[in-house]
C-alpha cells in the first residue's frame, strides 16, 4: 500500500489523538531520532569484466541532502561529511536531491560538501528537486568547490583507476536526460558506472550493455517502512527499486536511502538515513 504526503500528514494525526503517549513517543523518535541514526551500509558489488587493478576499488555514495537553511541540518550534514572521509573511500559520487524547498541554504550546504575528500575526485549529478529549485544555481555551486556534476557525459579515471568511466544523466523527471551524448567516446575496455537519480530507469538502463552499474537515490527508502505494509511514501520512478542492491537483466543497481529527509515529511521510521561504501569485485 502506498499513499500521499498529505494522507500520511492525516493518518500520523489520528493515530497521535488516538494512542496518546506511545504515540507520542514514537513520533518523536521518528522525528528527531531516527532522521540523523546515519547507518554505514557496506555492499560488495561482483561485476563480470572487472579489471584487476579495481578489486576492491571503494566508492561513497551520498544521496538526498534534502537541505534547506537548518543549522540543526547542518551540524548533522558536517557529522555524514566526517564520517566519510573517516572511510578514506577511493571515489565519492552524490546522487542528487541537494536542496529541498528553497535555495537560502546553498551556500553553507557546498562549503560543507567541499570538505569531501576521496582519491579520485567527487562526482555528482542533479535530482528532480534541484530542478525545481533552481539546477543552474546548484550547478554553479558544486562546481564552485569543486564536485564535477556529470551532465550527460561521462568521464574515465586516471592511473590505477584507468579502467573504471563514469557516466552522470540529467534528471530524468524534470531534467534533459540523453543517453546518447552521455555514452559518447567511452573507452571498450573500461567498466562503467551510471550516475542518476531514479532508480526505476533502470528498467530501460539495462538494454545498453555500455552500463554496468547504475547508482540513484530519490526514494529515501520510503522513510517510512511498517511491517508487512512496508514503505507508506515511495514516489514515482521510485517505486520498484526502492533501497538497496538490485540486478536488472545483466545491469547491477544500487538504490540509497539517502542521508536527508523530505521537509514536509521530516520522518523516518525503520528506515535510517545511510552513508554508502560499496566494494567492487570481480563477478
Amino acid at each position: 500500500m502506498k499513499v500521499s504526503r498529505r494522507r500520511f500528514l492525516q493518518m500520523l494525526g489520528g493515530t497521535m489523538a488516538a494512542g496518546g503517549v506511545a504515540a507520542a513517543t514514537g513520533y518523536h523518535y521518528a522525528a528527531f531520532i531516527e532522521p540523523e541514526r546515519l547507518i554505514h551500509q557496506q555492499q560488495v558489488i561482483p561485476l563480470p569484466g572487472l579489471h584487476s587493478s579495481l578489486e576492491g576499488f571503494r566508492l561513497v555514495q551520498l544521496s538526498d541532502f534534502h537541505y534547506n537553511d537548518n543549522k540543526n541540518t547542518l551540524t548533522y550534514l558536517q557529522h555524514v561529511v566526517s564520517q566519510t572521509n573517516l572511510l578514506q573511500p577511493d571515489l565519492i559520487v552524490l546522487t542528487g536531491d541537494f536542496v529541498d524547498s528553497n535555495l537560502d541554504g546553498l551556500p553553507e550546504l557546498m562549503e560543507t560538501l567541499a570538505e569531501l575528500k576521496a582519491r579520485w575526485g567527487v562526482y555528482a549529478v542533479l535530482g528532480n528537486h534541484d530542478h525545481r529549485r533552481g539546477a543552474s544555481a546548484v550547478r554553479y555551486g558544486l562546481e564552485e568547490v569543486g564536485i564535477k556534476l556529470l551532465w550527460n557525459e561521462n568521464v574515465t579515471l586516471s592511473g590505477d583507476a584507468a579502467a573504471l568511466s563514469l557516466i552522470g544523466l540529467d534528471d530524468w523527471l524534470r531534467g534533459r536526460p540523453q543517453i546518447r551524448p552521455a555514452v559518447d567516446g567511452l573507452p571498450s575496455h573500461t567498466t562503467n558506472i551510471l550516475l542518476v537519480h531514479e532508480p526505476d530507469v533502470a528498467d530501460i538502463i539495462c538494454r545498453y550493455p555500455q552500463f554496468h552499474l547504475q547508482l540513484s537515490g530519490h526514494t529515501h527508502g520510503g522513510q517510512i517502512r511498517l511491517p508487512i505494509l512496508g514503505p507508506l511514501i515511495l514516489p514515482v520512478l521510485g517505486q520498484k527499486y526502492d533501497q538497496g542492491y538490485y540486478q536488472v537483466e545483466g545491469l547491477h543497481l544500487y538504490t540509497s536511502r539517502g542521508v536527508g529527509t523530505l521537509s514536509d515529511v521530516p520522518f523516518r521510521f525503520n528506515c535510517p538515513p545511510e552513508l554508502t561504501e560499496l566494494i567492487l569485485a570481480r563477478g
